[in-house]
């Protein structure tokens, strides 16, 4: 009896020790967001004091007002970033599937060390090559445009999208695609009637990866776009809001806020097929 109480009392401890280390991991992971958005409702003035006040003295709503009035400012860097994480999306996922599909189905020479070199290339730290690659762009005409920072931000994430949906195929069986054959379908046909259905969510997987990439990259924007209307939202929050003589804290807060939003609630929608994609992309190949 004695014994089972004692085994009783470790188990209650145990739990309990679980759920305090776990409180301490979601608070550590958890409190940058929540100084996010308390500080995005507080005035200027109240931002800096110290010791700072947790939650906002002075509610305000006016960083909130500022950023969706700011037709020079967050406003464009939102329209930047939009058209060019959708654009990355869209040439990412078409680009990935047809390359997957391919190393997954097709045999030719070189083929895994073609795709190996592939994904050799997110190996290398993209600072070490981004003076190099600021000189080709300059060299072709493509800073300051849409399709230079498109063209970038899809080399970015168009690797470990590749072998996502190569690892995504490899679990279809081949006999569907013969029997769809034997039907008289082409191979692109079946590739659009019958592969594509069956991987979408490895595709929605990519399409959340790719337009996370894009959207919160800063390096290749902030060096690919040198005007202030082609700045996208990380390069565009740095050089507006941070300087040598100014500190918006709250402005920047307040704009963090809104854009992190949609990638919430996207992901919220969307988790089930990135994990579905993840987990399938690392059975095989």
């Amino acid at each position: 009896m004695l014994g089972i109480r004692k085994y009783r009392l470790f188990k209650v401890i145990s739990r309990i020790f679980i759920y305090l280390v776990l409180f301490i991991i979601l608070t550590f992971a958890f409190f940058p967001i929540f100084w996010m958005i308390s500080t995005s409702f507080k005035p200027k003035s109240e931002a800096f004091n110290v010791p700072p006040s947790w939650i906002p003295v002075s509610f305000t709503l006016e960083s909130y007002i500022k950023q969706i009035t700011d037709r020079g400012g967050f406003l464009v860097f939102f329209k930047n970033g939009l058209i060019v994480s959708v654009s990355v999306t869209i040439v990412t996922i078409i680009l990935a599937v047809l390359a997957g599909y391919s190393f997954s189905r097709f045999r030719f020479s070189g083929q895994r060390a073609i795709f190996l070199l592939i994904l050799a290339t997110q190996m290398f730290p993209y600072v070490a090559i981004v003076i190099s690659l600021y000189v080709v762009f300059k060299n072709l005409g493509l800073l300051n445009t849409y399709f230079g920072l498109i063209l970038a931000l899809t080399t970015f994430s168009l690797p470990f999208s590749i072998w996502m949906i190569k690892g995504f195929c490899d679990t279809i069986p081949k006999e569907i695609e013969e029997a769809a054959y034997v039907d008289g379908s082409g191979k692109m046909s079946t590739l659009l009637r019958i592969v594509i259905p069956v991987i979408s969510p490895g595709i929605v997987a990519v399409a959340l990866f790719s337009f996370l990439v894009a959207w919160n990259n800063l390096l290749f924007s902030l060096t690919l776009s040198l005007k202030n209307d082609m700045l996208t939202i990380p390069p565009g929050f740095l050089m507006t809001y941070v300087g040598e003589f100014q500190y918006l804290w709250s402005d920047m807060c307040a704009g963090a806020t809104i854009v992190t939003l949609p990638v919430i609630i996207i992901f919220i929608f969307f988790q089930k097929y990135l994990v579905a994609g993840l987990t399938a992309g690392s059975v095989k190949g």
